[in-house]
């Protein structure tokens, strides 16, 4: 008789739910003392008596270094604020947002729809109980229950991951003029508002996350009772709803903001040689707009999804595991209690940035942000160690491809911790090769810039590959699941760290549209450069651990679908291992070639308007923006099909067509090529975007014998950074998504494809 946990399961009742509400009350806690910072030309509406107010808010708006009594100042940036965010039509990130879930949500309704009629046709159609998979002693519930739970799970899971972008985005784009405004009395301030709404992203996405997850498993659980194989293989339906919203918000939010950026540049820097961000720019708007729908939006929904597909893997495996063979709740739900240590963990860690230090200088920007890293991590150690004593029995078993092996609760805790910090080496890694400190050229040019984002593949990878060693002989598929939420389990943090960027970027674009001093400029740069870098940081983190959720669900599939052996010497599974390769290389040509079009489309409009419209050029006439915003938007919208289509087609083409086999050989080459582009494409984009803020700050010696803007070098800098940008902001982050989206839906109808699949090879 294997032992049960050591907490009870009453209180596992409670401490999930519980450690979930404190995130959400910790975020709206934090965005409260945002909102504390007034977006006001109202005098009166600020209390001068707070002016050493470490926090900033409530503090009198003016530009007291400076001595400039400018209230119009503060009521331009609200205007500006107001027109990224709500704008009027087809011009906001919220209008842009509802045009595209407009489009996701008919996909939503006509993918659920094919769920429920691929399960529901495992069995015909059946009501009646069926002997269980792993245990035929046993009944379990029909297929048509596992099709309707797991159609709800999806759209669950769907409208979860679509509220996690667009609150994002809701958040970034009350925070950015905040942080503008805070930027006129110091770095400090702004850097505190910026990381305070970054948090707020983090913590509520992380808490909301695990709170509908353990709410849908409880509900569920009122049906399926003791049956929890079919409990938890319904389930998987919500990390498939999550990760596949997450593909079309980071591959539309990605052309969007793309497409904007890189006509923003190649005119406005380039060929005109006015500032970025320069309100004379008609790209301008639609730049920032992006930068909230595909950075803010598109990691939220990206990063929730990871979270999502790596509960799933680890519950499917446990449920066949002896903690769901005993029912013991505690144990089954150790991935929870990881997330929920991880949100306290976090809590405590972000007081580290808004409380407990304070930043003077420019130059503690950067340390602050990879002190989170660091301390997150060796905080959460000690929480694992923890929850693996108090959530686990001392010995039990794990299924491991039709066995069940024999693990001890240490051994799971090394699991989790070895993915925890395998994810903090990807971080310093991915900060090692993006950020300026450690920068020894100057502008970075293109053949530079290749060779040092595929050197940067080399440790993420030997690293991913020692946590995927060690987790698997300790545990098998399920220490690999465990280890993926080990490297998500301080997600809000490295949300926060995320956020932080984009918001920080659109402080810097509006400090230059209401017309701020250069010296403002120079601090919100100073911000947006630490930004880029922990923006990599955290596609680093989300490609790392979808490396090893994929793998998880991988495993998963395999035993669902019945797959013994994977044998690459036979050819169904040689020609998909070719095929699945090939996939990520297909995927980023059509991102790729989609931001190449609407950006030329950006480029002619932006030409168009600076030689038609008299006085555009001298500051006396207004761009005409709308245009530049509807470019953007139609091209993100008619493009984000094509690339969407071929990650959710593939599986089910090769499954119904050629099998299990030759899917396995898909899912295995997908994932082996996928993370290596992945990480190169990120990294690449990420050192040519800070060269050219390298020789923009002008900081050191070598720098300014490199600028000013406008000259040659600069130039150059700027089209690396051009070629760059659909690298790290569209192509690479996406896929991630595509190697565990393809990997959980091949999951979800691994019942179907066991029963139908493979009709070719029956009759060849």
């Amino acid at each position: 008789m294997v032992a049960s946990a050591f907490l009870p399961e009453l209180w596992t009742e409670i401490l999930v739910p519980v450690c979930a509400v404190v995130g959400i009350a910790f975020s709206l806690f934090q965005w409260f003392i945002v909102s504390r910072v007034r977006v006001s030309s109202d005098q009166g509406a600020s209390s001068s008596s707070s002016g050493g107010s470490k926090n900033g808010y409530g503090d009198y708006l003016i530009e007291e270094e400076e001595g400039v009594n400018d209230q119009s100042v503060v009521a331009k940036c609200a205007e500006i604020q107001t027109a990224i965010s709500e704008g009027p039509v087809m011009i906001s990130a919220t209008s842009f947002l509802f045009t595209e879930y407009r489009y996701v949500g008919v996909f939503m309704v006509i993918f659920a729809a094919i769920i429920f009629v691929f399960l529901g046709s495992v069995e015909g159609f059946s009501t009646e109980n069926k002997p269980c998979t792993y245990d035929e002693t046993k009944t379990c519930k029909p297929a048509l229950a596992t099709a309707a739970f797991s159609t709800i799970a999806f759209v669950l899971g769907a409208v979860t991951s679509v509220l996690s972008g667009f609150l994002g985005m809701k958040i970034a784009t009350y925070a950015n003029a905040r942080t503008t405004l805070e930027a006129r009395k110091g770095v400090g301030k702004a850097f505190i508002v910026a990381f305070r709404s970054g948090a707020v992203m983090g913590f509520l996405l992380a808490a909301s996350g695990l709170l509908v997850l353990y709410v849908t498993i409880n509900v569920f659980k009122i049906y399926y009772g003791d049956d929890w194989e079919g409990l938890f293989e319904a389930i998987t339906g919500y990390g498939l709803g999550g990760s596949s919203m997450a593909l079309f918000g980071r591959v539309g939010g990605g052309i969007y903001t793309k497409a904007a950026d890189v006509g923003a540049d190649l005119v406005g820097k380039i060929e005109r040689n006015i500032p970025e961000d320069d309100p004379r720019n008609p790209a301008v708007i639609a730049d920032n707009v992006g930068d909230n729908v595909g950075d803010i939006a598109g990691m939220g929904s990206d990063l929730f999804g990871s979270y999502a597909e790596a509960s799933c893997a680890a519950l499917v495996v446990a449920s066949i595991s002896s903690f769901g063979i005993n029912h013991d709740f505690t144990a089954m739900c150790y991935p929870l209690l990881i997330s929920s240590m991880g949100i306290l963990v976090c809590l405590i860690t972000t007081l580290f940035a808004t409380d407990f230090f304070e930043i003077k200088a420019v130059k503690e920007i950067e340390p602050a942000l990879k002190n989170q890293l660091i301390i997150s991590t060796v905080i959460m150690t000690v929480g694992i160690a923890i929850v693996s004593y108090v959530g686990l029995p001392s010995s039990f078993t794990i299924f491991n491809f039709g066995t069940q092996k024999v693990v001890q609760n240490w051994q799971l805790f090394l699991c989790v911790c070895v993915g925890l910090w395998a994810g903090l080496i990807i971080g310093f890694v991915t900060e090692y090769y993006t950020s300026n400190a450690y920068r020894t050229g100057a502008a970075t040019n293109v053949i530079f810039g290749l060779a040092l984002g595929y050197k940067s593949v080399i440790i993420p990878i030997f690293a991913i590959a020692v946590s995927i060693f060690v987790s698997f002989s300790f545990a098998a598929m399920y220490g690999v699941a465990v280890a993926a939420l080990g490297m998500l389990s301080t997600i809000a943090t490295g949300l926060a760290i995320d956020a932080y960027g984009p918001i920080s970027d659109n402080a810097g674009g509006i400090a230059e549209m209401a017309g701020m001093s250069h010296r403002i400029r120079e601090r919100t740069d100073a911000l947006d450069a630490a930004g880029n870098t922990t923006a990599a940081i955290g596609k680093g983190f989300a490609i790392g651990s979808a490396a090893l959720v994929s793998l998880a669900l991988f495993g998963a599939f395999v035993s669902r679908a019945g797959v013994h052996t994977v044998d690459v010497l036979t050819p169904k599974v040689i020609i998909g291992l070719l095929v699945g390769a090939m996939l990520p290389y297909w995927f980023s040509a059509m991102t790729m070639k989609s931001v190449g079009s609407a950006a030329l489309k950006m480029v002619e409009e932006v030409r168009r308007q600076f030689n038609t419209i008299p006085g555009l050029m001298e500051g006396t006439a207004k761009p005409d923006y709308a245009t530049c915003v509807k470019i953007s938007t139609d091209a993100s919208i008619k493009e984000m099909i094509p690339p969407g289509c071929l990650v959710m087609l593939t599986p089910l083409i090769v499954g119904f067509f050629f099998g299990v086999e030759t899917l396995s050989g898909v899912l295995a080459g997908s994932l082996v090529s996928g993370v290596q582009i992945a990480i190169s494409a990120s990294n690449t984009g990420g050192a040519w975007d800070n060269a050219k803020k390298y020789i923009e700050a002008g900081v050191s010696e070598h720098a300014k014998s490199l600028g000013p803007k406008g000259s040659e070098p600069h130039k150059a800098a700027v089209i690396g950074d051009t070629i760059g940008d659909p690298l790290k902001d569209t192509s690479g982050p996406s896929l991630n998504i595509l190697i565990k989206l393809m990997a959980v839906e091949s999951l979800v109808f691994a019942p179907f494809f066991a029963t139908h699949g493979g009709i070719l090879f029956k009759y060849l």
